[in-house]
């Protein structure tokens, strides 16, 4: 049987419980790769970040439910990028999914357009619903 690999992305500005519980839950499908977001992309979402990129890598890479965190080119607004880089790392000797956490919609995951294209399942609902906010805990700290 193929090999399987769960394809994440996300902000994880700052990490929290929910992504946490995201990972252990793609981590039950396959091998999980996580693209984490740029600090340019944090700051066209957001207008900052809380963390840089490398210490935010570091966070994940110590997480034992994923394999991989990678570095990707966001200047789209999607993980496309990050999925077409996994799709040539790998090639055709293992089943793609892109996983999504709780608070992903049709309407807000533009990937899914290039996954169908290209036989990459699409994974909804990873850890259960939207259980916390990055952006929440950093607002709640500040308004403190």
């Amino acid at each position: 049987m193929n090999k399987k690999i769960i394809i994440l992305s996300g902000g994880f500005d700052p990490v929290h419980k929910g992504h946490v519980r995201m990972f252990k839950a793609a981590s039950e499908y396959g091998d999980v790769v996580v693209g984490a977001n740029s600090d340019d992309w944090l700051i066209r979402k957001k207008g900052k970040f809380f963390m840089p990129f490398l210490e935010r890598k570091e966070i994940l890479e110590s997480i034992q439910y994923i394999d991989s965190v990678l570095a990707f080119d966001d200047s789209d607004d999607s993980a496309c990028q990050l999925i077409k880089d996994v799709k040539s790392h790998y090639g055709h000797d293992v089943e793609l999914y892109f996983g999504n956490g709780g608070d992903r919609t049709n309407e807000t995951t533009p990937e899914i357009e290039y996954c169908e294209k290209n036989n990459i399942g699409l994974i909804w609902d990873l850890g259960g619903g939207k259980i916390q906010s990055s952006s929440d805990l950093l607002n709640n700290y500040e308004n403190d």
